[in-house]
């Protein structure tokens, strides 16, 4: 499903989501997870990113983030462009993925790689009850989902740091 959404304050904070097309579970496999992981430290490190909280499930994820550099649509922009080209090609060489060549066939459209849904859902974080609402929305997806049963047990997240639980395996920023 794409969405139009358009940011208006590029140096604000907001939640995004970003769908794997047609909803594909690309992320049940470590490699591909590392690979957007990398790109939001990448990210993170070069081009401003800040991230308060996310979660990585089957076939999307959901961030809360803001560009220091107020260049928001662009940093998404790039690390979409990036990710979808490194995750079609590590798929393409993984010869022991066992849908690969289906995986291929789904995420190509026309000849061009077709990874994520187009767009973004997104909000502009306003509030810190805002902020709470989504960090909670967030962090109990995989609750939800009924692969954990305590938001803190599931590695692919920041509820573990929320909780003090573990280091999660992005750097975090603080809200407010």
């Amino acid at each position: 499903m794409g969405y139009a959404y358009v940011v208006r304050d590029q140096g604000a904070v907001h939640y995004v989501t970003f769908t794997v097309h047609q909803w594909v579970d690309v992320f049940t496999r470590p490699d591909y997870v590392d690979i957007l992981l990398a790109s939001l430290k990448h990210c993170q490190k070069v081009k401003g990113l800040e991230i308060y909280a996310w979660v990585v499930m089957s076939n999307h994820c959901h961030l809360i983030i803001r560009a220091k550099n107020e260049n928001l649509s662009d940093v998404i922009r790039d690390l979409k462009k990036y990710t979808s080209k490194a995750i079609y090609n590590a798929i393409e060489a993984n010869n022991k993925e066992s849908r690969r060549e289906w995986l291929l066939r789904v995420l190509k459209y026309n000849n061009r790689i077709w990874f994520w849904e187009e767009g973004y859902h997104g909000e502009e974080i306003m509030s810190i009850e805002f902020y709470d609402t989504k960090v909670n929305y967030i962090h109990m997806n995989p609750v939800r989902a009924g692969v954990v049963e305590k938001e803190e047990d599931y590695l692919l997240s920041s509820a573990g740091d929320f909780y003090g639980v573990r280091k999660g395996r992005l750097e975090l920023n603080v809200f407010g």
